[in-house]
């Protein structure tokens, strides 16, 4: 009987580990269910953006627009706790996990560094400027007005600098080696702006010791055409040169070159705003030791008067007492010195030109025939290949230029007196005609030498044909016959004119009738 029952205990004991391990596996299951279903009844967990590390593990975190003072799991390392980024809030709200930064959130514009570190930021839907904090990443950076950055979801803390503003980037302009030799016929001008702007630097004890005022802005007004960009070009590079020759000191020149229509939109305060933004720059970058200056081109479009301005328009009735107080913050040359251009002073504010903003007018005339030797010189240099020298073929090109002859004649002006009188193709020159001249010139002796197979030097008629075509094409004058868009060209009193009119326009007119006829 003893084998039968062995047999039946180990049946037995087979069948009891059986339901031993069918139990552990439902034991597993059960708990897994559990577990399961903890998981779905749990609430969800917070996320919040950390502002501040505070002693004693803890921490000042924003959580939903709401700020908390939250524990911290000793278990977490500190390290990964940075201002700005993601935190995990438990039920307790204790910091439990750190995720990094968030890489969503709505882009600014900074509008102010604060001394404390603290960004002043606003946006370009006329929202009212916020107050935020730094991030980790940007606590070092030097950042400025202009730059666009990204908040964090709360709006509480400045994550990431996204770009600058591609406005104020495109009015940036590299000043180039400009000596005064460079700019021919402008003797005048260039002496007014060397005492105007290069004497207070150079000289500024006699300054102080005779109590003289140091002008703080500068007009330079004249018909286009004529050098007033590149004069105001060529006063930041000699005005270091002239620095470093005398002290030694090599200030790097910041020249903010803006034309006038550029700063307008039709955004509320969006102009004012650049207009802010530009002197602004010029500030930060005289704070960094730079010679830094503000060129306003075609200055009558942003500072005319204010009665002149489009029915409808007020722009330029805020425009202009925004500039005034710009100005009126500046001090006088010794961070940033304004030039603004115009080829229609008249139309200018008087606001804007009243002695102690822009206090010198420096007129920049058209060059006469001693002038237009020079310029013309400087653009028919010794290393062209020419066919006569370079004095003959100057002298017969200003001749020509210059001459009062009838094929010459260029435009008849009517007096309000009654008296008619005409102005030749040498009263309305200019640098940027004498230079296009030129550069018709070359043009068609390349094209001589590519059809010859040999290098063709310039030759005379190919100068006297480009000073033809320039005045035949009329691409450098009005299109019209409007006698308002010639007056913007001469520099008569608008008063004391009737009427000018282009003389090929009533000779033409005079054959066409006679063929009729």
């Amino acid at each position: 009987m003893d084998a039968p029952i062995s047999q039946e205990l180990l049946l037995l004991r087979h069948r009891v580990a059986e339901m031993e391990e069918l139990q552990d596996q439902a034991r597993m299951a059960v708990e897994k269910l559990s577990e399961a279903v903890e998981k779905l009844r749990a609430p969800a967990l917070r996320l919040g953006t950390l502002l501040q590390k505070l002693p004693n593990h803890r921490a000042l975190v924003c959580a939903g627009g709401t700020d908390y003072v939250c524990s911290v799991d000793p278990s977490l390392p500190e390290v990964s706790l940075e201002t700005g980024g993601r935190v995990l809030l438990n039920e307790a709200f204790a910091v439990t996990e750190a995720f990094g930064f968030d890489k969503n959130g709505p882009v600014v514009r900074v509008s102010e560094a604060l001394p404390d570190g603290r960004l002043r930021v606003g946006n370009e839907s006329g929202i009212s400027d916020t107050v935020v904090i730094r991030s980790s990443l940007l606590a070092k950076e030097k950042l400025k007005a202009g730059i666009d950055l990204r908040l964090d979801p709360n709006l509480k803390v400045a994550v990431e600098v996204i770009g600058t503003s591609k406005r104020i980037d495109r009015s940036l302009t590299t000043v180039e080696s400009l000596p005064w030799g460079s700019i021919g016929g402008q003797a005048d001008a260039v002496q007014a702006i060397r005492d105007s702007i290069e004497m207070p630097f150079l000289h500024a004890h006699l300054f102080k010791r005779f109590n003289h005022p140091v002008p703080k802005g500068f007009l330079l007004y004249g018909p286009p055409g004529c050098g007033k960009t590149l004069l105001g070009k060529a006063t930041a590079h000699n005005l270091r040169l002239q620095i470093r020759d005398k002290t030694g000191e090599d200030h790097p020149e910041f020249f903010l070159s803006v034309k006038g229509p550029e700063v307008l939109n039709m955004w509320l305060g969006e102009s004012e705003r650049q207009v802010r933004d530009l002197f602004a720059q010029c500030r930060e970058k005289a704070a960094e030791g730079h010679l830094a200056f503000l060129f306003i081109d075609e200055a009558e479009s942003i500072l005319g008067t204010r009665h002149a301005g489009r029915v409808g328009s007020n722009i330029l009735s805020t425009l202009v007492p925004m500039f005034c107080t710009e100005m009126d913050g500046i001090e006088s040359l010794h961070n940033v010195v304004v030039i603004i251009a115009s080829n229609r002073a008249d139309l200018i504010d008087p606001a804007i030109l009243r002695p102690g903003r822009i206090d010198r007018k420096i007129r920049v005339r058209r060059p006469d025939r001693a002038a237009a030797v020079e310029i013309y010189k400087l653009y028919i240099s010794e290393a062209l290949p020419l066919a006569e020298p370079r004095e003959d073929l100057v002298e017969a090109l200003v001749e020509a230029h210059y001459g009062h002859t009838e094929s010459n004649r260029f435009l008849e002006v009517s007096y309000r007196s009654g008296r008619r009188d005409y102005l030749y193709r040498g009263d309305l020159a200019s640098g940027a005609i004498i230079a296009a001249v030129v550069e018709r010139a070359k043009e068609y002796a390349i094209k001589r030498s590519i059809e010859s197979g040999s290098e063709s030097p310039i030759r005379r008629e190919d100068l006297l044909r480009a000073l033809d075509h320039e005045y035949r094409e009329n691409e450098l004058f009005p299109p019209s016959d409007i006698t308002e868009d010639w007056l913007k060209l001469t520099d008569f009193e608008p008063g004391n004119v009737v009427r000018l009119a282009p003389v090929r326009h009533v000779e033409a007119d005079r054959a066409g009738g006679a063929a009729a006829i």
